[in-house]
């Protein structure tokens, strides 16, 4: 029995009849079965994305046949752009002889414009591609020699590629997110990206705008670290001796710290590639170096709410299912949607994005309950001073393997992603947080149970403030995201005072 896998082809074949047939001919000649095929000339009339299933022998004959057709896309080499008016004769084959040279040089014409009767007689506006580069400058020597004419622009690094060639556009503003690449690694990449446009172009959204929210999470999270990094803060007394602080990084979940005498505990990190600079914020806040830190408390797998974890030297507790999502790299494993091709593609996406580093220090809470909390099990026990953390079990509606933090005693819970208050949240947080929203549909692996468990969450709360009624306590919540608040009136109100740390920019 053939062992057959599925394989991706990102093919670049020139725009005329026919193209499209030969291709998918060459795959059928050799056995391979077209799962998924995606062609937009809208987006690129130049590239199409194929992923065939075939054992390993047609696929490599596949790649041969599409290769000597000169289809096969094996690297993404940055294309020189150049944008000039030429001025030529007026007269029978004027047009012709330029074009001879362009075609010569291999130059892909992306615009060209001429119009006799209009305010420029006799000058024709020209953009093109090259992709040899020492071509380049040999065309325009030639055109030189032969023609007046003024370089409007002409670029080499390929940052100024117009939108006939799309994908090697994209790919080049990857690699300026991400650093140099293998160009397998970002052909891969392409096609993960196309895939998850073509989904929700298949649900009614432009595919242009799944590339920009992609290519707008990675350079937003870039753009806000060093210089750029800040934070807004909370600092609450829990006991004389415990203190809670709640950091609000500028993209992604919050970082808490519970600092007593003897040690400090970390409830989540946030991304990785803000380490350094959560490592200075906790220093300027007193709360110590990284050697300082004793635990670290993984509420779950999202890179913004463990990515740094490996950065630790501290062990990291977790549930066993979280430690596989970040195995597996989907954090839709467990769930109803996992295997939605959203949920895959971001998780690797905003892992790469964000410098995700997986904790190698780790210890799993029990997967065996010894208790309930409402609707909740409990699984384990974090124990910081005199103060007692029971660790419940989520149901899996915002990740399965998601845990809740809980002290009715002491009033306070850490209700990771469950409970957000949005109201808090400053423009930029809400708009960093809706490019997950429209690339993954919805945050929730599961909807439904989701609902639920804020619901029980908050009646949890609830119970906890008539306990503590007379005390002067309220039960704190700290959210995933946004302010550490109260629950008033049926709405999340922030609790105490929120002061600002590092850059100073739009809120």
């Amino acid at each position: 029995m053939k062992n057959l896998k599925k394989y991706s082809f990102v093919a670049r074949m020139p725009d005329k009849a026919g193209a499209l047939h030969r291709a998918a001919a060459i795959i059928r000649q050799y056995d391979g079965n077209i799962n998924r095929l995606q062609y937009d000339r809208r987006i690129d009339p130049a590239t199409v994305f194929f992923e065939v299933t075939a054992d390993n022998q047609s696929y490599e004959e596949i790649t041969r046949g599409l290769a000597a057709i000169g289809y096969l896309q094996t690297s993404i080499r940055p294309l020189s752009f150049l944008k000039f008016y030429v001025f030529v004769p007026n007269r029978s084959g004027a047009l012709d002889e330029f074009l001879r040279l362009t075609t010569g040089a291999g130059a892909n014409i992306a615009f060209i414009d001429f119009d006799d009767a209009g305010r420029h007689p006799g000058r024709l506006t020209v953009s093109l591609h090259v992709e040899q580069s020492d071509l380049v400058d040999e065309l325009m020597e030639q055109l030189k020699s032969k023609y007046r004419m003024d370089i409007i622009e002409y670029d080499q690094t390929g940052r100024h590629l117009d939108e006939t060639v799309f994908y090697v556009t994209l790919a080049q503003k990857i690699r300026d997110i991400i650093g140099e690449s293998e160009d397998t690694f970002l052909l891969s990449f392409l096609a993960d990206t196309n895939h998850i446009a073509q989904e929700l172009m298949d649900r009614g959204n432009d595919p242009k705008k799944v590339f920009s929210s992609v290519l707008e999470t990675g350079q937003t999270v870039r753009a806000t670290t060093g210089a750029k990094f800040s934070a807004d803060v909370q600092h609450v007394g829990i006991t004389d001796r415990l203190a809670l602080f709640c950091f609000q990084l500028p993209c992604g979940g919050n970082v808490f710290a519970l600092k007593s005498p003897d040690e400090v505990i970390l409830i989540d990190t946030g991304y990785g590639i803000y380490h350094k600079d959560v490592c200075t914020m906790l220093e300027h806040y007193g709360i110590g170096r990284p050697s300082d830190i004793s635990r670290v408390i993984v509420t779950h797998a999202d890179a913004d709410h463990c990515g740094s974890c490996g950065h630790f030297s501290a062990s990291a507790f977790m549930h066993p299912t979280t430690l596989e999502i970040i195995r597996i790299n989907n954090r839709a494993y467990g769930s109803r949607s996992e295997g939605s091709i959203l949920e895959a593609f971001y998780t690797q996406m905003i892992n790469l994005f964000s410098g995700f580093t997986s904790p190698e220090n780790v210890i799993l809470f029990p997967r065996e309950p010894t208790g309930m909390r409402g609707i909740f099990p409990v699984i384990g026990t974090v124990t910081i001073d005199s103060i007692r953390l029971d660790v419940l079990e989520s149901l899996g509606g915002h990740m399965v393997g998601q845990v809740y933090l809980f002290s009715e005693e002491h009033g306070l819970l850490f209700a990771a992603d469950s409970v957000i208050n949005f109201a808090s949240l400053t423009h930029d947080r809400s708009a960093y947080n809706s490019l997950a929203d429209f690339l993954v549909t919805s945050v929730n692996v599961d909807s439904e149970l989701a609902k639920k468990e804020r619901k029980a969450l908050f009646d949890l709360v609830a119970a906890t403030d008539e306990a503590l009624k007379g005390s002067g306590k309220r039960c704190i919540i700290c959210g995933g995201h946004g302010a550490v608040s109260v629950y008033e009136g049926g709405k999340l109100v922030t609790y105490g005072d929120v002061e600002h740390y590092g850059a100073v920019g739009p809120t």
